[in-house]
């Protein structure tokens, strides 16, 4: 064998450790004249381009593999895309509240700060006979109290609501006259919105069948709008309607009825700044039985009373 046949097998043997060897032995096989080798050597150099050769293609084969893999894992990110879903869609805070995500937990926290209001008809006037900038500043202020938080500027102020819109001033007086008639006028008024919502076929079906019912049955006419309307307001389902809850029938009236405030103050007989529905029937003249079984069967029937 010549001379420099031991220094090719050794460099040969070094390529497949390392990319830099290999491409030593390749600049050697350049100067090597194949005439010269013989057939055993030759036999070798076969061996080994074949050997290369595989080598080769098992390479191109992960190369191809490894991108039709992340082909097949972008294709599916694209027809079954990972939506993300937000806590605070699952969650409801009441007004001056927003949600608020702490780590993965969504939580009810005090509006931080109320827009800057310069129309003066977007203030309102509160239950203390105060004018404030706007509903969010109220609603603030309520929260702000309840929980304690700074910010409170009284702790009677968890009572505050809104008791009209606009900048507060002097209300005509309700004559003892006309808060002895208020009742009947309050009954026909809800028995007539009742209708008109019916009507335009914006009342559930469950309260659809009770405008129907009192439309024919003239016994049921003002208690079934009373317990339709009573349900309507208790937003929360919890068989109570708050001060606060009373806004939506309470403000748009103030300015129309000078009766409706001290009307709805009467109503809370023991103060407690909740009215049930016995007190309810009671301010409009109704029977109190009759309102609690209807009441308990609309609940049952209709989880959510939005109205």
């Amino acid at each position: 064998m010549k001379w420099w046949t031991p220094i090719l097998v050794l460099s040969l043997l070094l390529s497949t450790q390392n990319v830099q060897a290999e491409e030593e032995d390749m600049d050697l096989m350049d100067d090597l004249n194949i005439s010269d080798l013989d057939e055993s050597e030759e036999e070798f150099l076969r061996l080994l381009e074949e050997n290369n050769l595989n080598k080769d293609l098992q390479r191109e084969n992960e190369i191809a593999a490894k991108m039709a893999a992340e082909l097949s894992a972008l294709q599916n990110n694209v027809l079954n895309p990972v939506v993300e879903i937000d806590p605070c869609e699952k969650i409801h805070c009441g007004a001056g509240r927003v949600c608020q995500l702490e780590g993965m937990e969504a939580k009810c926290v005090c509006i931080p700060e109320c827009p800057e209001e310069t129309d003066l008809r977007r203030r309102v006037c509160t239950n203390k006979n105060e004018t404030w900038p706007s509903d969010c500043s109220v609603y603030q202020q309520r929260c702000l109290c309840d929980t304690k938080a700074d910010g409170c500027l009284a702790p009677l102020n968890i009572h505050l609501h809104i008791d009209y819109y606009g900048e507060c001033h002097e209300q005509k007086k309700c004559s003892e006259e006309d808060m002895k008639d208020f009742p009947r006028r309050m009954r026909d008024w809800l028995f007539n919105v009742m209708r008109d919502l019916a009507e335009r076929d914006e009342l559930t079906e469950h309260y659809m069948q009770m405008e129907l019912e009192a439309e024919t049955n003239m016994t049921r006419r003002w208690s079934n709008a009373a317990v339709w309307k009573w349900c309507d307001l208790d937003g929360d389902t919890d068989r109570s309607v708050s001060r606060h809850e009373l806004f939506p029938i309470r403000a748009p009236l103030v300015s129309l009825e000078h009766c409706i405030a001290p009307f709805l103050e009467s109503c809370d007989a023991n103060k407690d700044h909740r009215i049930t529905l016995i007190e309810w029937g009671a301010c409009l003249g109704l029977e109190a039985d009759d309102l609690n079984e209807r009441c308990d069967d609309i609940q049952k029937s209709v989880p959510q009373l939005l109205g």
